[in-house]
């Protein structure tokens, strides 16, 4: 296994070059398919039309990492002389579809938090004629994964694997919205719910497990991985990664540019439980506590910078850069303890693109 990584390193920057190229090659005939090879009624014109804007505004333009993953994640656990081209096309098809469950959560994530930019352009349901039709959208960009994974994926042993997965991702992450959304509703400012707990039970459902399980895990049942030992060994690092991205996140949404970042952060006037206050609030004193109590959760471009003043009194910004570092040390000891029979790669390679991330 040690030299076919090693051999897999050298062609890495090559290979993630032009899996990127493939990935987006691979958009424009998904587009096709749905939206004009699926369904062929003609009564159906205009609804199929509006699918091929919802696609196209809202799955292409981010990042793109948990995409990429399945692929990248499959050259670590396939040798290359194993990988066929139809096996390499469906992998960057799964990750598409972990791109539209993407898409899926962030539309109806928008209209939940009332938020204005998403991807440096306004959130879709924002856009003029959208508004709350929005919600539907967001179900197609859902039913699309579905009509994809059986097209591409039916014939293979890994299918149930797969729709599984999702399925169960799904409902994790449906979850985790619904403690964030308890935990913070809007103008019912309770700091006390604002516990460690309740925050790192949020970002695991919310965030790790569609972010950083799905698609590693998707990767290994492609692989013939079903081995419920080495899912869970590979469950125990991405989430520890995931909790970590999702820190970032919210320390980005107060300290991140938003030139770079392509949003606005709203935690602040959104009541949110991040990172940032539930740390805050194990560290400030009782006038503090006052302070951030009349400030927190409005919308008043003054409350809102008072909380940032208060976070900077509490040296936040260096607080943030050492919990990074000792993340990073844990992530490191997890790999060793628990990817015995997985290739390191796996999990570096998605720790290189998050940690000392800017956007």
């Amino acid at each position: 296994m040690g030299d076919r990584r090693c051999s897999n390193g050298v062609h890495r920057e090559e290979a993630a070059q032009s899996d990127a190229q493939l990935f987006d090659r691979q958009f424009k005939e998904l587009v096709m398919e749905l939206t004009e090879q699926d369904f062929t009624d003609p009564v159906l014109a205009d609804a199929l039309g509006r699918l091929r804007e919802v696609l196209l505004y809202n799955a292409p333009g981010g990042k793109r990492n948990r995409g990429l993953s399945v692929i990248g994640s499959l050259r670590e656990l396939v040798p290359p002389s194993k990988l066929t081209p139809e096996e390499q096309q469906r992998a960057l098809l799964v990750g598409w579809c972990i791109e539209l469950l993407q898409a899926f959560f962030l539309v109806a994530d928008d209209i939940m938090d009332a938020s204005q930019t998403r991807r440096g352009q306004p959130c879709w349901y924002k856009r003029e004629g959208i508004g709350l039709d929005a919600i539907n959208d967001a179900f197609l960009l859902e039913g699309a994964i579905y009509r994809l994974l059986r097209r591409h994926c039916r014939g293979q042993p890994y299918y149930v694997n797969l729709l599984e997965l999702f399925t169960e991702t799904s409902f994790q992450t449906e979850l985790g919205q619904a403690l964030d959304l308890m935990t913070a509703p809007p103008h019912k400012i309770d700091l006390n719910r604002f516990t460690v707990e309740r925050y790192k039970a949020i970002v695991k459902y919310k965030t790790a497990f569609y972010s950083f399980y799905l698609p590693v895990a998707a990767a290994m049942y492609m692989a013939g991985i079903k081995n419920e030992a080495e899912h869970k060994n590979a469950k125990t690092i991405l989430l520890e990664m995931g909790e970590f991205f999702q820190i970032q996140d919210d320390y980005l949404d107060c300290y991140g540019d938003p030139a770079i970042t392509g949003k606005i952060g709203t935690d602040i006037q959104d009541n949110k439980c991040s990172w940032l206050v539930v740390t805050a609030l194990g560290v400030m004193n009782g006038e503090q506590r006052t302070e951030l109590e009349a400030c927190y959760g409005r919308s008043d471009a003054e409350s809102v910078e008072r909380v940032k003043a208060l976070y900077d009194t509490l040296d936040m910004p260096v607080r943030y850069l050492q919990y990074e570092e000792e993340s990073y040390q844990r992530l490191q000891k997890l790999i060793e303890c628990h990817a015995q029979n997985l290739p390191h790669t796996v999990f570096l390679n998605f720790a290189k693109k998050i940690y000392k991330r800017n956007k």
